[in-house]
């Protein structure tokens, strides 16, 4: 069965407490109408930073309420489809941004999206729709949407795009999905704090792995899966995605932490996600050859 969710069901936290905005069992297509990161404020380049309601920032269309979907369960989100409309807008913010030190004025700029590209100034840059925030309730409490974590949120991964699968942990009850922020196309970092942003539509499938889970959200592209980990600074960040790497190689060869240790630095490659939010991103990816999804979930505990 196909499900819609309209863009007038933001969220702004992703919390337990939230009302599903929608209900879906485990293999359905739901369809994610998005608004982009700065809440369709910006429609004129002439428009004053001063203008915006930061509050507005960053809203996700949910959450969707996954039938039989349990804590310590696995959400599986294959994205079959994202389809952006013909204008994205890009910032840059003083004080913000990989280069923050520096001093530079505020600037908003248009940009033109065809089917293949998007046009800054003359450069034709090709297009490369991605999901910036995607993620599940957590436990308890409430987490902005503009922030990452085990949960997934803004993670602003570039290579979570068309044809890519997602494995999230699920903390509460129905999972509680919320989808936003896309982007035309993003380089690794999004280093001024700002990518392609659009609005647009997302088409998911989604699915539940019982009682197996994975300590953060995992990429799954043709060739290897990637551990999305975040961290108040990078070396945080790096941290965790070795780490939940070189546990799933403990897992999948029974090795000692040593060896997997070793193996880890022969085949696993991190890559920076992105450099600007309040937790960053680090993905470590794995080749299919080396490692299995069994063991990159870990068996739930029953309590």
């Amino acid at each position: 069965m196909v499900k819609k969710l309209s863009r007038n069901t933001l969220i702004y936290k992703f919390s337990p407490n939230l009302r599903p905005a929608e209900v879906a069992d485990p293999r359905d297509i739901v369809i994610f109408e998005t608004i982009d990161a700065l809440g369709g404020q910006v429609r004129s380049e002439d428009v004053s930073l001063s203008e915006i309601d930061w509050g507005k920032i960053n809203p996700a269309t949910g959450p969707l309420y996954i039938e039989g979907g349990e804590p310590g369960d696995t959400l599986v989100v294959d994205i079959l489809d994202i389809k952006v409309e013909d204008k994205a807008v890009i910032i840059v913010v003083p004080k913000y941004g990989a280069l923050h030190e520096e001093v530079f004025s505020a600037k908003v700029k248009l940009l033109d999206v065809s089917k293949d590209f998007v046009k800054f100034n003359n450069i034709k840059i090709p297009a490369k729709p991605m999901i910036g925030v995607i993620g599940v309730a957590p436990e308890k409490g409430e987490i902005p949407t503009g922030t990452s974590g085990p949960h997934g949120g803004n993670m602003d991964v570039a290579e979570v795009t068309r044809g890519r699968r997602l494995y999230f942990p699920i903390f509460t009850e129905g999972a509680l999905l919320a989808v936003g922020d896309l982007h035309v196309v993003q380089g690794d970092g999004e280093v001024c704090v700002a990518a392609a942003e659009v609005s647009g539509e997302v088409t998911v499938r989604v699915d539940v792995i019982k009682e197996r889970h994975p300590p953060y959200p995992v990429l799954e592209a043709e060739g290897y899966y990637a551990i999305l980990a975040s961290g108040k600074t990078l070396d945080e960040a790096a941290r965790a995605a070795t780490k939940a790497a070189v546990e799933a190689l403990m897992r999948e060869y029974n090795y000692s932490f040593e060896e997997a240790y070793m193996l880890a630095s022969l085949v696993v490659h991190l890559r920076i996600n992105q450099v600007v939010d309040p937790m960053k991103g680090i993905r470590a990816e794995l080749p299919k050859s080396i490692v299995t999804l069994n063991s990159l979930l870990v068996p739930t505990t029953k309590k």
